[in-house]
């Protein structure tokens, strides 16, 4: 089964420094229809103005990933981390017993934009984690997050995967989900088919009960999406 959310059918949060919009209930937002999926709890499409951002607060019991799509993003947090977070690249935080940090558009003048992601932990408490990495733009799946951090991935804490999918114009690639796995892909840009049904930048496909996946960019546009690999 694939079953679309739309873009245009996400909830919303405007303010004057952020625009937001929500794949799943959150904040103010709440649609019992879309709680999340599996393990995957949030995901938020952020556009924030120059020299905004959100100040000092505090998260636990949650893996917290950031990818930048436009922009730089300035990071601090109560691990000592001080970090820019340029466009292209993938943050994790692992909130554990607690955490709190701060996150800003280090631009004056240009808007950043990021896709911000939680997954819930397997497991509770525990020693909050830091972890950053541009893995380039490399044509196909490229796994990013993985529950061992093998082959140079960023490590998370539940049964989950979460992989960087690029496709020039007129290619596909094959996704073999197995052990009745539960995927779930979020278009950061251009255009997917899917069985036939095309997803376009802010959409995204829950996918159950499915072993053999042809993911195919025959649009004109470089196709770049994220793929979670979900228990």
């Amino acid at each position: 089964m694939i079953d679309i959310r739309k873009a245009a059918d996400r909830g919303q949060a405007n303010f004057d420094w952020l625009d937001s919009k929500h794949t799943f209930s959150f904040g103010s937002y709440h649609d019992p229809k879309h709680m999340g999926f599996s393990a995957l709890r949030v995901i938020n499409d952020d556009t924030i103005a120059p020299a905004t951002g959100f100040g000092t607060h505090g998260h636990r019991d949650m893996e917290i990933i950031t990818f930048v799509t436009q922009g730089v993003i300035e990071h601090k947090d109560s691990m000592g981390n001080v970090q820019q977070l340029p466009k292209g690249e993938f943050q994790i935080m692992s909130a554990g017993k607690g955490i709190t940090h701060s996150e800003y558009n280090g631009s004056d003048s240009d808007p950043l934009k990021l896709l911000q992601i939680w997954i819930e932990p397997e497991s509770l408490g525990g020693i909050p984690g830091y972890q950053q990495k541009d893995f380039g733009q490399t044509q196909g799946l490229t796994p990013i997050i993985t529950p061992n951090g093998e082959n140079g991935t960023l490590k998370i804490k539940q049964q989950a995967s979460v992989s960087h999918l690029y496709l020039a114009s007129g290619t596909q690639q094959q996704l073999n989900i197995t052990n009745n796995r539960k995927v779930f892909i979020q278009v950061v840009e251009g255009q997917l088919n899917i069985s036939g049904q095309i997803l376009k930048p802010g959409d995204g496909a829950k996918i159950t009960d499915q072993s053999i996946l042809q993911l195919i960019n025959n649009s004109q546009q470089i196709l770049e999406a994220l793929v979670f690999d979900l228990p």
